[in-house]
C-alpha cells in the first residue's frame, strides 16, 4: 500500500473555510517574511554579489508547480547558446544539510537530494547544494562557469539575482490569495510584478483541465511533454503508447501527484495511482503493490528507486516546451548582462 503524504489543506485550492489557528498565524507570518524584504530592499541587510549572472527560478506558492522541468530545460538551452552554466540548490531533504558538496548522476539522493541530483542526471553541468547559496554561486564560479541557475530560491534574497523566473500552476494559481497556513503563498500574489518572467505551467496539451488552465498576457506558457517509458534497469525506451489500454502503477513523490497521474490518463493509459510525499524516500517494499504490472513513475523518483528497480520499472521523462519568443527574449536579456 502506497504510503500517503501530507495532504495540502483543502482550504488552500477550495472554498472550504480556513480553520481559526491558520488565520491568525497568517499575519504573523506575513509580518516577519514582510520584514525581511524591506530590510534587503532598503540595504540594511546586504546580498551577496557575484560576477556573472544569476538566474533564479522560483514560485510564489508552496509546493510544486514545475520548476524543476524548467531549470532542465533552461541549462540546456544555456549550454546550446554558448553559456557554461552551473546550477545552485539548498537540496532540500538532505541528509548532512549543513554540508555544502558538488552533486554528481550517480550520487545517493540522501547525500545531494533528488531535484539536484536529477539536474546533475539530466543536464551534466556542476551542481552545488548548499544552504547558503551565496558560497554555491562562489564555488560554481570557481568551476568555470559563466552564468548561475538556482533551482528554487525565490525567497533566498542573500543571494543578489540578475533575472527572476516565477512558474506558476495555472489550474491552482495562487489559491484562495492568503499567506501561509492559512494558504499558499510564501509571499503577498502582488511579489510576482518584481519578476522578470512569469511562466504559466499549463500541463499536458491534451489535459482535462485545458479548458480552464490558460495563460494570460504578460505569461509565457509552459507545456509538459511525455513521450516515452525509460528502464530503471537499462535498455531501449518504449513510447508511452505502448501502454495505452492497459492498466500500469503509476508512482509520483511530488508535490501535485494527480498532474502525473492525469497525464498517463491523457494517452489512455490505465493507472493505479500511488501518490507519497513529495521527495519520499523510497524502499523496494514500497514499490511491492502484489501484481506484476508496469510500473511508471516521474523521474525524480526514478532517481531514488534505481538501486532495487527489476525490468518492471520504467521512468517517464517530462519535457518543457515553451515558445521560441521566451527563449529569445531570455537570451537577449542575458546577453546585455554579460555585455553591461
Amino acid at each position: 500500500m502506497a504510503k500517503q503524504g501530507p495532504q495540502t489543506p483543502a482550504y488552500w485550492y477550495g472554498d472550504a473555510p480556513v480553520p481559526l489557528p491558520a488565520r491568525l498565524l497568517a499575519p504573523l507570518y506575513g509580518a516577519v517574511t514582510g520584514l525581511r524584504r524591506s530590510l534587503y530592499r532598503r540595504g540594511w541587510l546586504r546580498a551577496g554579489q557575484v560576477p556573472v549572472p544569476v538566474i533564479v527560478v522560483g514560485n510564489i506558492t508552496a509546493g510544486g508547480t514545475g520548476k524543476t522541468p524548467l531549470t532542465i530545460e533552461l541549462v540546456n538551452r544555456l549550454r546550446e547558446a554558448g553559456w557554461k552554466p552551473g546550477v545552485a540548490s539548498r537540496g532540500y531533504g538532505r541528509d548532512e544539510a549543513d554540508t555544502a558538496r558538488w552533486v554528481t548522476a550517480d550520487m545517493d539522493v540522501r547525500l545531494g537530494g533528488d531535484e539536484p541530483v536529477l539536474i546533475a542526471w539530466k543536464t551534466g553541468v556542476p551542481v552545488r547544494v548548499d544552504k547558503d547559496r551565496v558560497a554555491a554561486a562562489k564555488a560554481l564560479l570557481e568551476a568555470g562557469c559563466d552564468v548561475v541557475v538556482c533551482d528554487d530560491g525565490l525567497q533566498h534574497y542573500r543571494l543578489a539575482r540578475d533575472i527572476e523566473i516565477e512558474v506558476v500552476d495555472a489550474v491552482r494559481r495562487y489559491g484562495n490569495g492568503k499567506l501561509l497556513p492559512a494558504g499558499p503563498l510564501r509571499e503577498p500574489a502582488s511579489r510576482a510584478a518584481h519578476c522578470d518572467f512569469r511562466v504559466v505551467n499549463l500541463g499536458q496539451a491534451s489535459d482535462t483541465h485545458a479548458a480552464v488552465a490558460d495563460s494570460g498576457f504578460g505569461e509565457w506558457a509552459m507545456r509538459l511533454s511525455i513521450d516515452v517509458a525509460r528502464p530503471l534497469k537499462g535498455g531501449r525506451d518504449k513510447a508511452l503508447r505502448a501502454f495505452a489500454g492497459q492498466r500500469v502503477h503509476a508512482v509520483a513523490g511530488i508535490a501535485n501527484p494527480q498532474r502525473f497521474f492525469q497525464m498517463l490518463r491523457s494517452r489512455d493509459i490505465g493507472v493505479v495511482p500511488h501518490a507519497f510525499a513529495d521527495h519520499h524516500r523510497y524502499t523496494a517494499e514500497d514499490l511491492s503493490f502484489g501484481s506484476e504490472l508496469p510500473v511508471l513513475m516521474t523521474e525524480k523518483d526514478a532517481v531514488k528507486c534505481q538501486g532495487f528497480a527489476t525490468a518492471w520499472h520504467y521512468a517517464v521523462p517530462l519535457q518543457a516546451e515553451l515558445p521560441a519568443a521566451f527563449w529569445v527574449a531570455l537570451l537577449d536579456r542575458l546577453g546585455k548582462l554579460a555585455r553591461g
